[in-house]
């Protein structure tokens, strides 16, 4: 049995901000049946980078998630303005989160991070060779800690499930997959 795309019947917005977009579709599946009240988060797109500096060191940053409540260890990223290439996006964030700049990026990994009931797709990147050029240049309401790891300090981490943006683990786990350092 081949599995078949639903047809968008109607769809109504309830919430239109720029962090959160909520809307209501009504759809019919391909048997015939409507799913009358089907509820779609609409976020921007995102993009990581796991960042290796000239000298070996992965950046990692530290900042308080406040729907989580709590202090996050994570890699640089965040949203992708508007029509933006997402590697433009993650020179971009990284630069502005790190003061670090970067020129040799490669694509690991292209995830959705909920297509079940979100829209949006999380771009992660390799990012090799980086030096610090300036010194963080923050959004209004961004407060990070900016910190350097070797890689097996950080897969030591990811064992002990001490890293817990799932995102960015799934990110780490391309990135050292791509570089040939997990067994």
């Amino acid at each position: 049995m081949s599995i078949l795309k639903w047809k968008t019947i109607s769809s109504e917005y309830i919430v239109q901000k720029p962090w959160a977009t909520l809307r209501v579709d009504e759809c019919e599946l391909p048997d015939g049946r409507v799913a009358s009240e089907y509820y779609v988060l609409e976020y921007p797109n995102w993009v990581n980078v796991v960042a290796i500096t000239e000298d070996e060191k992965v950046i990692m940053v530290k900042q308080y998630r406040h729907s989580g409540g709590f202090v996050s260890l994570e890699i640089p990223g965040g949203v992708i303005d508007g029509d933006e290439n997402p590697v433009d996006g993650a020179k971009r964030e990284l630069l502005e989160e790190t003061g670090y700049l970067f020129e040799d990026f490669e694509l690991v990994s292209t995830i959705y991070p909920n297509p079940a009931t979100s829209n949006n797709v999380t771009y992660c990147y390799l990012a090799k060779g980086g030096i610090k050029v300036q010194e963080q240049d923050l959004d209004e309401h961004e407060d990070i800690d900016i910190e350097f790891y070797t890689i097996d300090e950080v897969k030591q981490m990811l064992v002990k499930n001490e890293i817990p943006q799932a995102l960015h683990v799934t990110g780490l786990l391309y990135a050292f997959l791509k570089m040939g350092v997990l067994k």
